[in-house]
């Protein structure tokens, strides 16, 4: 890693494709800047009405419990601020003129220091709707910095500090998560609609044994990828990002 642990911002932007992306990507380092006196702000882009395996599913009813889920998870946080849904259909977003609009105008409307999101150029990324909302974040903080872009917005220009990428195939900085850890599990932990297609946790276990064995399972998963970072920074635990310093 070539840098670590950024100057805690004032306002920091989480752009994620779904609900449970961003805690995914960068939930213990949301959590330490909010322990910090940032204020958090998440921006969903899409419904998540496909995040079910069940072909029986409500899915208004399920878009409505995951966007409760969200925001208990940016509580679980410390996240006091904002929690913004595109409501775009999920598996269908697009990075087009009309979405880049809307992330240029949140950039604009919060004024966040740090913006972070999902590596658009990582290889082999299958689902288009995480390559897409990478995109939408980068081309949104040119957007966003540039007085010409969307003046119908009636806001002033924003021009963040600095970009950080989840997901990268060579990420050159490392956020510690040293302490962390917990705040992380504890936020994914509220994406319960997520436990079965997403964590591999079945809730219906019949035996509690098997159930808290899963999410052990889980919480280790988590544990290791932040023990992988870590170790990559000289840290014990860590989430790692491209960063972007100069927008």
């Amino acid at each position: 890693m070539q840098s670590t642990d950024l100057p805690t911002p004032k306002r920091a932007l989480a752009v994620g494709a779904h609900p449970d992306d961003v805690e995914f990507g960068c939930g213990a380092t949301l959590a330490k800047w909010a322990a910090a006196g940032c204020a958090i702000h998440h921006l969903v882009c899409t419904d998540g009405s496909k995040g079910s395996w069940d072909p029986a599913e409500d899915t208004a009813r399920l878009i409505s419990v995951r966007q409760e889920e969200q925001r208990s998870a940016s509580r679980a946080l410390g996240g006091k601020g904002d929690v913004v849904f595109l409501g775009w259909p999920d598996g269908e977003l697009e990075s087009g003129t009309r979405q880049r609009s809307q992330v240029a105008y949140w950039i604009r409307r919060l004024r966040p220091d740090v913006v972070l999101g999902h590596d658009p150029w990582r290889r082999y990324r299958l689902h288009p709707d995480h390559r897409h909302a990478g995109f939408l974040v980068t081309d949104a903080i040119v957007a966003a910095r540039d007085p010409h872009f969307f003046p119908e917005h009636g806001a002033e220009p924003h021009r963040p500090t600095a970009l950080l990428l989840w997901e990268a195939d060579e990420p050159d900085h490392a956020e510690n998560a040293d302490g962390f850890f917990e705040n992380k599990v504890a936020a994914l932990m509220e994406h319960r609609s997520q436990f079965r297609s997403t964590m591999h946790i079945d809730p219906g276990r019949a035996e509690a044994a098997d159930a808290d064995a899963e999410v052990k399972a889980f919480t280790d998963r988590v544990l290791a990828r932040l023990q992988e970072n870590g170790a990559l920074a000289g840290l014990e635990l860590a989430e790692a990002f491209k960063l972007i310093p100069e927008l």
